[in-house]
């Protein structure tokens, strides 16, 4: 704790999240939400014997923990291999027409509401931090599955549920739904481009628990008034998947509604042709339910007993709710064409409140035959803005651009939270497409990299005139430098959607290239350029970068460390907007860190050591805008930073010049980050800290562990499987962590 005077206490001590102010939601579900967030939230703080279940800040050392995402089961990349899909399709083709008298097909099939079930599991996905979508078939649990957005999707699930248990481990859930989807379509005549087999499905809400409502969300990402909720959420409702039908905070406003769906879309990296595609498309099938206001009674989590059993008549069939909204929009809803676009540019709509007392749109003067029809405020606002009116336009009078753009937006949609094309798996995969990013195969011959190694270290001691190095002892050393690189590199990783990593050596290119924490990386390069000149095409960028922080490891004393090459270079800096380092030298809360943690996959004890890196060079006031050395040797890569951490006393120290916050040690010059203070601060951080501390072989072990794991981490081989495994030990600690709020 820091005291008035500005001097850091030996106590370690926990850190604080705060808890955002109540969320107003549309008039017609705030009941809904409200009870919703009061069973995920209460119940959870009981359970941990937290008496603070009310409004204000959570107290210092709360327990707010994220989870890494779920371990495959034993088995699950040979089963998923072996499945015959076109076998799952024809029994989904089967299933589709066979109406259930538990819950009854509308019109007779259940195409649309399989639509409906994977748009809304895949819809879940957000850009931000790469959370939501299918893999893991999250949808099953809490809080997601009691998404107001998810009412009666219970029912679809249990209706898949033989076929699930038919094929059993080769056909996880994440599959299995976006394959209703996608075979739903197809059933219905609408174009798909492919299918993407290996999601691996989680055993619990750890992964997307942040989406909320939640403790962590509302300690992560908490929303003032639910319905105006703004980025890294995923949707302007929390509860909903992108945003409110009725328009604005349940008002209909076409231009306001119109202004969401971009903002909301846009938060999965959708464009407008992309986001009217999968509009249309979907609205071109099935119906709305809200028979009544009653409503559709206690969702999963209020009622897992026999939840949303409708409280209108006999709460299913005719006298279903679950949107609130009751038409269908086209004349054929169980045929794929773009009737739905014609009828938004000819028709003239107007707002009328429905059974449910819900805002929705019919057909002024509409006929018999037309006043089951209808639309919802954020259909209507595809009329009000310019440019998606061009699209409505087009695609009323020209249907094959839309089925093109619908195909590859639904393929996207439903396999963006799958990373590379090199994660899928089956027959059905297409090519890959663009936001896969994908990298060219390998050079045929690779470059000797104990020639390579040999060169580096050559090199690390050796000053460039492109980039002098920093002098120790009167020598200079690249080390540290090369250090930095590479986890500059390798740390853009993100295990939630497989984005990111040193494959492909982007931070080459803007924006990475241009990001404050990448200063000097660029002229680093250049440092290093002689030696990938030398051996040509063999030899990748980003081989050569994981290979220097490699050698820069061990030149300073750390564990041999074996290196698996085969990395190629992207000829771009494409996705790597969505990169951007979230965490800086000011970042002190340690549920953000811990959240960083989990993005990136690391264990608690992984990110501890890594952060032992800190241990070599310095700080550089026109780089960082910080000064000093952690430790007093910045050439060694030792336990020395956990002991000085834990046993000096610290002092807040403003950087002349920059007028930055960092700490010194009392009577010593070393310096501190509050992200290093953090380690000290936080119980559990500061408990794995005190390990390293007392045994610098651990450190040492551990250390090479964590780094090996996350230099390697986006070599993918398959959706389980890493072209590295045979060649480097994984980490000890590689289990999930557990939900604890």
């Amino acid at each position: 704790q820091v005291s008035s005077r500005g001097t850091l206490s030996l106590a370690p001590a926990g850190l604080i999240a705060h808890h955002p102010p109540r969320r107003r939601l549309a008039p017609a579900r705030r009941w809904r939400m409200a009870r919703l967030l009061k069973l995920l939230v209460v119940p959870a703080l009981v359970a941990a014997r937290c008496p603070f279940g009310g409004e204000g800040p959570l107290p210092g050392g709360h327990p707010v923990k994220v989870g890494r995402r779920g371990v495959a089961q034993a088995g699950f990349a040979e089963a998923v291999a072996k499945l015959d899909i076109d076998a799952v399709k024809e029994d989904l083709n089967e299933l589709f027409t066979k109406s259930q008298e538990h819950w009854p097909a509308d019109f007779g099939n259940y195409a649309p509401f399989f639509l409906r079930l994977a748009w809304h599991s895949s819809g879940s996905y957000r850009i931000s931090d790469g959370r939501g979508g299918s893999e893991g078939g999250h949808q099953r649990f809490d809080p997601e599955r009691s998404w107001a957005d998810n009412t009666n999707l219970d029912k679809a699930r249990a209706l898949l549920m033989p076929i699930k248990v038919k094929y059993g481990l080769g056909l996880s859930w994440g599959d299995l739904i976006v394959l209703a989807g996608t075979t739903a379509i197809e059933s219905m005549g609408g174009p798909v481009l492919g299918f993407c087999a290996g999601r691996v499905d989680a055993v619990g809400n750890a992964d997307t628990v942040a989406l909320g409502p939640s403790a962590v969300q509302q300690a992560l990402y908490p929303c003032a008034v639910n319905g105006t909720c703004k980025t890294p959420l995923g949707s302007t409702t929390v509860g909903l998947i992108y945003l409110n039908p009725e328009g604005p905070l349940g008002e209909p406003h076409p231009a306001g509604s119109a202004k969401d769906i971009r903002d909301s879309f846009g938060r999965m990296a959708v464009n407008d042709s992309e986001t009217i595609a999968l509009i249309g498309g979907g609205h071109a099938f099935g119906k709305t339910h809200g028979a009544c206001p009653a409503g559709a009674g206690a969702s999963p989590m209020e009622d897992p007993a026999n939840p949303w059993p409708g409280k209108c008549g006999t709460g299913k069939g005719k006298d279903a709710f679950t949107s609130g909204f009751e038409f269908q929009w086209t004349p054929e809803p169980l045929k794929w064409d773009n009737v739905y676009f014609k009828q938004l540019q000819d028709l003239e709509w107007e707002k009328y409140k429905g059974p449910a007392d819900h805002w929705q749109w019919r057909i002024k003067n509409a006929s018999p035959e037309q006043q089951k029809l209808g639309m919802l405020t954020s259909d209507v606002a595809l009329t009000v803005d310019p440019e998606y009116k061009k699209l409505v336009e087009a695609w009323a009078k020209d249907q094959a651009p839309f089925d093109n753009a619908f195909a590859h937006a639904w393929y996207k949609i439903a396999t963006r939270d799958m990373g590379p094309v090199t994660r899928c798996v089956g027959k059905h995969v297409p090519p890959a497409q663009e936001f896969q990013y994908p990298l060219p195969a390998p050079a045929a011959k690779l470059a000797d990299f104990d020639e390579v190694r040999a060169k580096i270290k050559k090199v690390l001691t050796t000053s460039s005139s492109v980039l002098p190095a920093d002098v120790y002892d009167g020598k200079p050393n690249y080390g540290p430098l090369f250090v930095r690189l590479a986890w500059s590199c390798a740390s853009t990783f993100r295990q939630t959607d497989w984005l990111g990593g040193c494959n492909g050596a982007r931070l080459r290119f803007s924006p990475q290239k241009e990001w404050p924490a990448n200063v000097a990386l660029d002229k680093t390069l250049l440092v290093l350029k002689p030696i990938k000149d030398a051996f040509g095409e063999g030899l990748s960028w980003a081989d050569l970068i994981v290979l220097a922080g490699n050698a820069a490891v061990e030149a300073a004393g750390g564990r041999a460390m074996k290196f698996c090459g085969g990395r190629t270079d992207a000829s771009d800096g494409k996705g790597s907007q969505y990169l951007a380092p979230r965490l800086s030298g000011a970042t002190m809360d340690s549920v953000a860190l811990k959240n960083e943690m989990e993005i990136m996959g690391l264990s608690l004890r992984e990110w501890t050591a890594l952060m032992g890196a800190h241990s070599l060079g310095q700080m550089h006031k026109t780089r960082s805008g910080y000064e000093g050395a952690w430790t007093s040797d910045p050439t060694k890569l030792s336990n020395e930073y956990f002991r000085e951490l834990l046993l000096e006393e610290w002092e807040e120290h403003s950087v002349q010049d920059t007028k930055l916050l960092q700490y010194k040690a009392k009577g010593k010059e070393l310096y501190m980050l509050k992200p290093d203070l953090a380690l000290r601060l936080d119980p559990e951080l500061s408990a794995i800290a005190q390990e390293y501390a007392s045994d610098n072989d651990l450190f040492l072990s551990e250390f090479a562990a964590a780094w090996t794991r996350m230099m390697n981490a986006d070599r993918f081989d398959g959706p389980t499987g890493n072209v590295c495994d045979k060649a480097v030990e994984k980490p000890a600690d590689a289990a999930p962590l557990v939900i604890l709020m």
